[in-house]
């Protein structure tokens, strides 16, 4: 028997008749997080394009792995999708959003540039640790690499999250971190901790008075944490295309890159195959880093 009309234009071109139903869009991280809050803002920009509900279900913990699994194990059919960097079993579709780190520093260190803290680390080998928001973070793997351009010796203290990373810094518990801006901000206006340089290759839109670690006196450096939306392998191209160009509209909205830079992100956009260009790069960049360390996710 064959299919009824309906399902034969759905199959020849199933965006057509996408969505059918309310669409899952998966979290690696808790509620309150800043990928929390990327899901949220576009999430209800895209529920009247889409003329669906985004149910945004966050899944957080393992550096993302339970999420990213529950995503790949998805049926390829465009309603559940993932802000999360894949290397396999997933499709880029956009990336939405970066945002530099901040590079802080206990009050109680004697430094207020990033030469003077690579003067003080020098001088006292293995004496410094640095705070991370967890192994494998782009907290973690962004202070390795500062390390190992400047040829310093730090100790590193993996914490579950930001808030008591950035709290073990405030008390000179760890003297330095790497953190995005929204977190460590109220914290250097409390002048619990310094913020010395972004880790961005140009200066952060949101402190342009704040010098980027290049800047400061390791050219090269570079390290953006990024976010992006990716569906399970196979699922069709049409889908793909239509929530490529559905996420870009959205993020040309003028009141959703409002609300994002209020949550200091940088709308992105673009191409998918931009985004698996990205991805792609920055797995050659940094994989070389976690080999060297060794590096596993919480």
């Amino acid at each position: 028997m064959g299919l009824p009309a309906a399902a034969q234009n759905a199959a020849i071109n199933p965006a057509q008749s996408w969505p059918a139903k309310p669409i899952k869009f998966v979290m690696t991280a808790p509620a309150g997080s800043s990928i929390d809050v990327i899901g949220r803002i576009l999430g209800d920009k895209l529920k009247d394009a889409l003329r669906q509900p985004v149910v945004v279900d966050n899944r957080a913990g393992a550096g993302g792995t339970i999420a990213t699994d529950f995503v790949a194990k998805s049926a390829p059919d465009g309603y559940t999708k993932l802000p999360y960097d894949p290397f396999k079993d997933l499709i880029p579709v956009i990336i939405t959003t970066s945002q530099p780190n901040v590079l802080a520093v206990s009050a109680a260190v004697a430094a207020t540039s990033l030469k003077e803290l690579v003067a003080h680390a020098k001088a006292h080998p293995g004496k410094l640790s640095y705070a991370s928001v967890g192994n494998g973070s782009s907290s973690h793997l962004s202070m390795e690499l500062l390390k190992s351009m400047a040829g310093i010796d730090m100790v590193h203290v993996p914490f579950n999250g930001s808030p008591p990373a950035i709290a073990s810094v405030a008390g000179n518990d760890t003297q330095l971190l790497f953190a995005v801006p929204t977190a460590i901000t109220p914290i250097a206006r409390a002048g619990k901790v310094k913020l010395l340089a972004v880790s961005g290759a140009t200066r952060y839109v949101l402190m342009p008075d704040l010098p980027t670690v290049a800047e400061a006196g390791l050219p090269t450096f570079e390290a953006l944490a990024w976010n992006g939306v990716l569906l399970p392998a196979g699922t069709s191209a049409e889908i793909v295309a239509r929530l490529n160009r559905e996420f870009n509209a959205a993020l040309k909205d003028a009141d959703v890159r409002a609300r994002l830079n209020s949550a200091g992100l940088e709308p992105v956009g673009g191409t998918a195959d931009a985004f698996r260009d990205l991805i792609r790069s920055e797995s050659d960049k940094w994989g070389a880093i976690i080999r060297r360390i060794g590096a596993r996710v919480d």
